[in-house]
């Protein structure tokens, strides 16, 4: 698929998955993403941090690999904010930078971290993810004015490796996908000229989205995924088609996930991260009664119009 002759903007995404540091949707729900978008969804990629304090690699080499696994997972936009890993502060101004993405791409289902768990920026991540949604519906608010006459170079449509001078190019879909090709290209070269970056985007007015163009928005559903956290999930999504190339998309990370001697006492050996998340996947998925499964939690109460419709097998 390819993009109308004129960029969208806001950007018309069906579902956004905001996580702490790239990497974190691969392993809690890539399979989904990847699934959704062979269904002819819109999905996109939002990482608060670049990854820049991890034992492994640094933000230059996380931003390729992310780029790697975004191709994989089929995804049609990815970015990166610049809040400092390890430091995921839901404060007054990154709730307004992902407010300013969320009336940008305009999901319709967020994906958010479960809001408790291990790492404190992703339990963090959750909660700011959440407010922040109240936050881009008010109307009045000015998402850009976290501080007077300050710039927010993180509310911008880009390319997910910019600032190491990677475009994403989505051009040819995977042999993982059945052979339906289900993304968009979105680099001025291979988009027939639609360029997603600062300077080609008509709304930008001195950098900076204006408020008065980037009308209020708030998904309507907003799903947790619970991978990293043992609590029993409201539903589970079968991606049993999905998952060799949901691994693919984890293993493009080479500098995390390949056999090496930094960080080897605290990174399993490969071999073993497939045994790992093959079980888990295996787990969840037997919880619904299909071969892998992504967890996922809604605070929300359930609404069922046919009962001789409801899916799993309850003996």
């Amino acid at each position: 698929m390819t993009m109308s002759a004129t960029p969208p903007y806001p950007l018309a995404l069906d579902i956004l998955a905001i996580a702490a540091h790239r990497d974190d949707v691969e392993q809690t729900c890539g399979g989904t993403l990847l699934k959704m978008a062979q269904l002819g969804h819109r999905t996109g990629i939002l990482d608060l941090t670049k990854g820049e304090m991890g034992t492994r690699g640094s933000a230059e080499d996380r931003a390729r690999e992310a780029l790697d696994a975004a191709k994989i997972l089929c995804v049609s936009w990815r970015h990166a904010l610049d809040i400092p890993d390890g430091r995921v502060e839901n404060t007054w101004e990154n709730r307004l930078k992902v407010a300013g993405i969320i009336r940008q791409t305009t999901p319709r289902v967020l994906i958010l971290p479960y809001w408790k768990g291990r790492h404190p920026d992703h339990y963090t991540a959750s909660i700011l993810g959440y407010e922040a949604c109240f936050l881009a519906g008010l109307a009045k608010l000015d998402v850009n004015g976290a501080k007077e006459g300050t710039r927010h170079d993180s509310t911008r449509v880009t390319t997910p490796t910019e600032e190491a001078g990677h475009d994403f190019n989505p051009a040819v879909a995977p042999s993982h996908a059945g052979g339906q090709d289900v993304r968009r290209a979105v680099t001025p070269t291979n988009a027939g000229g639609h360029d997603f970056s600062r300077a080609a985007n008509p709304l930008h007015q001195k950098g900076v989205l204006s408020p008065e163009v980037l009308p209020p928005h708030r998904p309507f559903k907003i799903i947790y995924a619970t991978l990293y956290y043992d609590t029993r999930p409201t539903f589970v999504v079968d991606i049993t088609d999905q998952f060799e190339a949901r691994f693919d998309s984890l293993m493009a990370y080479k500098t995390q996930f390949s056999d090496q001697e930094a960080g080897k006492g605290i990174f399993p050996a490969q071999a073993e991260i497939r045994a790992r998340v093959e079980a888990m996947a295996r787990y969840y998925g037997m919880l619904a009664g299909v071969t892998y499964g992504e967890p996922f939690l809604q605070k929300e109460v359930g609404l069922v119009e046919d009962l001789t419709q409801i899916p799993v097998k309850s003996i």
